[in-house]
């Protein structure tokens, strides 16, 4: 059985501890797509762990962890990440990398950050981790896959020839001097050793594993709003973040998912920049009290450290970002947060030209609309680490059974805490 874990919204939904939690009963999990530009917070036994490219499933000893073709891989930062979590006592995972997987390479992270400063005021925000140059480059054909580290003279032409394009990029656009291909190649076969060992056929392992009916968890990066296709382009990421992309970028059959979990936080949060639409964005001390509280150490991005923007759960958006998922169920992460609030403000609808909808639009009308709130009772009390809905007080129920209703999706897992077993199962 195959079972995605995506996220509803911006990203940042807590999509790592669901998976840690569910890894628990599965066999397999793999992260199909995007790169180290997003992070996973995961609070275990082991301790707390902002992981970027390893998937959720690296604390269990019986999972096998899949790095699949689809993910823009950064070896350097991949062992950087082993080293860190093996230097806090977690035993060496069974990982994978598939050798279908393309590199992201230096000059990606460079080009990134020379395209930022050229827009200026006009910058996507990006997290300047090269995604965006890796999946121009990865369709335009000139990417390097991990295979091709093995073969040292395909590995020079590839190399010659994305470099002859990113050198007159980089000294004629940019005005910045030009890369070393010797020193560069030298470079990759130095990260070709630190990789070898886990690399393998990631193809041929998942389709077994699917004939042999094993559990597989497919992790997704960042969210619905950020897929280049459905979310909110072009404020978006370069990675299709939708489960059903699982198919090419783990890849699984598209027969073989069976489950679709969609994640979504009690309140909204997004890292993007504040050029993007973001309806119901709360702003000012009120803005300022739930970043502080919210997450596990407050709403701060687990790769870059910015403020996240914050704000009410937009219902609007959420509903359509299940929909296009595909979820067959949501789970609800920091429900604990709002205890704080005697009214909690849910976005059930967009006022655009003066026209009221439910319906998620496009980013042209999207730019235009203002939110429709309705105002529920909080419950004013602390809930985290309570493990039975039942237990839960009523208005934090009754938060829960709207949101729920809102969406159109059942809420079956409602997380209580950062740590993995703060959570009720509906």
């Amino acid at each position: 059985m195959v079972k995605a874990i995506v996220g509803a919204n911006w990203g940042d939904e807590g999509k790592g501890k669901i998976t840690d939690l569910l890894a628990a009963s599965s066999d397999v999990v793999v992260r199909f797509q995007g790169g180290a530009n997003a992070g996973h917070t995961i609070i275990n036994d082991y301790g707390r762990f902002a992981l970027h490219i390893l998937p959720s499933g690296i604390f269990y000893p019986h999972i096998t962890n899949v790095i699949g073709n689809g993910v823009a891989l950064d070896i350097a930062k991949l062992a950087k990440e082993l080293a860190d979590i093996m230097g806090q006592g977690v035993p060496q995972p069974n990982l994978i990398v598939s050798e279908r997987a393309q590199l992201l390479m230096p000059y990606h992270v460079l080009q990134d950050g020379y395209e930022e400063e050229r827009l200026g005021g006009k910058a996507f925000g990006s997290t300047k981790s090269g995604i965006a140059p890796f999946y121009s480059d990865k369709y335009a054909k000139t990417g390097i896959q991990v295979c091709d580290l093995f073969d040292e003279n395909r590995l020079r032409e590839r190399l010659h020839r994305a470099l002859e394009v990113k050198n007159v990029l980089f000294e004629h656009l940019y005005h910045k001097p030009p890369m070393d291909e010797e020193a560069l190649y030298q470079q990759l076969l130095t990260l070709r050793e630190q990789i070898a060992p886990f690399v393998g056929d990631a193809v041929g392992f998942l389709h077994s594993a699917v004939t042999a009916g094993k559990t597989i968890l497919l992790e997704g990066q960042l969210g619905s709003m950020k897929d280049p296709d459905l979310g909110i382009f072009p404020m978006t990421t370069s990675s299709h973040t939708l489960a059903g992309y699982g198919c090419v970028g783990a890849p699984v059959p598209p027969t073989a998912i069976e489950d679709v979990i969609c994640v979504t936080k009690a309140y909204s949060s997004s890292v993007g920049s504040h050029t993007e639409p973001f309806v119901s964005e709360v702003t000012g001390e009120a803005g300022d009290e739930l970043r502080r509280r919210g997450g596990d150490r407050g709403e701060f991005g687990a790769t870059t450290g910015r403020p996240r923007r914050v704000g009410w759960f937009d219902a609007v958006a959420t509903r359509y970002g299940c929909m296009v998922q595909g979820a067959t169920q949501a789970a609800l992460t920091c429900l604990d947060v709002l205890g704080y609030l005697d009214e909690i403000k849910v976005c059930t609808g967009y006022e655009i030209d003066g026209v009221e909808t439910d319906v998620f639009p496009t980013t042209p009308r999207l730019m235009r609309a203002k939110p429709v709130f309705t105002t529920l009772p909080g419950w004013k009390c602390d809930i985290r680490g309570i493990t039975e809905y039942s237990a839960l007080p009523e208005n934090a129920r009754h938060y829960v059974e709207f949101l729920e209703e809102k969406i159109g999706v059942p809420i079956h897992i409602v997380s209580t805490g950062p740590s993995r077993h703060e959570n009720c199962v509906r």
